[in-house]
């Protein structure tokens, strides 16, 4: 299982990921579940994956090739026009993956088990940042002022932390917190979901990578943050109204 977040903030995006992947309780591995392109001062583009991995590393050796092999520069992440374009690409490509893992499995039915989706946000030099949520049939939706942020993976347990802490005007610095909050809630309700978490930032109008960061589970400011957090709920429970029988 996954769990990644985009955020659309009003100074830019902020992308967050864990790093677990699993065949079993027995049989846990760590892979990198954010990839970024960038050409410095024209574009920067980033994407994270969740579902088979199978599928989507061979997205993005695909789009990879797509920008290194001469015979294969078109369509290019680093030559399409806008970010819609890019999310079209994205979205190809995964279907494209998806449908073929089906055919050579030779049963229909068995298109849930490759399935993937996919986070892609990013600047091109002419327009704003924009943020998608790319499906596993290559369709594909944007983030708006109603819909500011995307999770893909084990969503539900960091979902409500979201939804009551988000605010456009947010500095990355309070995104940062409430994403590793959001994070936390799921790592502790479900074993799939596991560090270390990788965060960047993109501060709009820059076209270069902003901060990025490995959160390690020994990070102290995470570690601070996590506890400091329990007590806090603990502390807000007591302060409301004991229930009373009749």
């Amino acid at each position: 299982m996954t769990y990644c977040v985009g955020l659309r903030l009003d100074q830019g995006l902020i992308f967050m990921s864990d790093t677990r992947t699993n065949a079993g309780v027995d049989n846990i591995f760590t892979f990198r579940k954010m990839f970024t392109w960038s050409n410095p001062g024209e574009r920067v583009i980033t994407m994270m994956t969740a579902g088979n991995l199978a599928t989507t590393q061979a997205v993005v050796s695909i789009l990879n090739e797509r920008m290194k092999a001469p015979a294969e520069r078109e369509p290019s992440l680093l030559r399409a026009p806008t970010m819609f374009q890019v999310a079209k690409m994205v979205g190809a490509t995964l279907r494209e993956v998806v449908q073929a893992q089906v055919q050579s499995d030779d049963d229909p039915e068995s298109a849930s088990t490759f399935s993937a989706t996919v986070i892609v946000g990013g600047q091109i030099k002419g327009s704003e940042p924009r943020l998608f949520l790319v499906y596993p049939e290559g369709n594909f939706i944007e983030a708006s002022d109603e819909n500011p942020f995307f999770q893909i993976g084990e969503t539900k347990y960091g979902r409500p932390i979201l939804l009551r802490g988000y605010r456009p005007d947010m500095s990355f610095e309070e995104a940062v917190k409430l994403l590793l909050l959001s994070f936390d809630s799921t790592l502790k309700a479900n074993l799939s979901v596991g560090m270390p978490l990788d965060l960047q930032t993109y501060a709009s109008g820059s076209f270069k990578v902003g901060r990025e960061k490995r959160f390690e589970a020994s990070d102290p400011y995470y570690a601070h943050l996590s506890q400091g957090w329990g007590d806090a709920l603990n502390a807000a429970i007591k302060s409301l109204d004991d229930f009373e029988f009749e």
